[in-house]
C-alpha cells in the first residue's frame, strides 16, 4: 500500500464514499487526517486499520453511537483497553445472538421451500393425472358425437 492515500482512493479501497469519510471524520469515527501542504487530506496505514475495522463494525449493526462511544475510547489510549474490550464482548454477544436467530430463521425458510416444492410436486402429479382422464372422459364425448352426426 502506498504510504499516503487520498480520499478517492480510500473511498475506491472501502466502498465508504468521500462524503461519508468526510463525516466519520466529523462525527469523530475517523482522528483527524493528516493533511497535504494543499490541504487534502492524507490517509496511512493506521487511518485504513482502523476504518476497515469501523466497517466490521457497521456490518454487524453495532449502532453509531456505541462506534463513537468506542471511537472516543480508543483516542483516550490504552487506559480505555479493558472498557473497549467490555464493549467489544458486549456486541459479540449480541452478534452471536443475532446469528443464531438468522439461522432459525433460515432454517424456517427452508422448510416452507420445502413444503411448497411438494406442494408443487403434488399439484403437477395431480395435474397429469387430471389430464388422463379428462382425456378418458372426451373420448366418449367425442365418439357419441360423432355417432349422432
Amino acid at each position: 500500500m502506498e504510504s499516503h492515500l487520498t480520499i478517492d482512493d480510500v473511498a475506491k479501497r472501502t466502498g465508504l464514499t468521500a462524503h461519508t469519510l468526510r463525516y466519520y471524520e466529523r462525527v469523530g469515527l475517523i482522528a483527524p487526517i493528516g493533511r497535504a501542504s494543499g490541504g487534502q487530506r492524507r490517509y496511512v496505514a493506521s487511518d485504513m486499520a482502523w476504518i476497515e475495522f469501523l466497517l466490521r463494525l457497521r456490518t454487524t449493526h453495532m449502532p453509531i453511537g456505541k462506534m463513537q462511544a468506542f471511537a472516543k475510547l480508543r483516542g483516550v489510549g490504552d487506559a480505555t483497553v479493558p472498557d473497549r474490550r467490555r464493549m467489544l464482548e458486549e456486541h459479540l454477544t449480541e452478534v452471536l445472538s443475532e446469528i443464531e436467530l438468522m439461522r432459525r430463521s433460515a432454517d424456517a425458510l427452508q422448510a416452507k421451500i420445502e413444503y411448497y416444492r411438494s406442494v408443487e410436486q403434488s399439484l403437477a402429479s395431480n395435474s397429469l393425472s387430471d389430464e388422463g382422464h379428462a382425456d378418458e372422459h372426451r373420448k366418449p364425448i367425442r365418439a357419441r358425437t360423432r355417432q349422432t352426426a
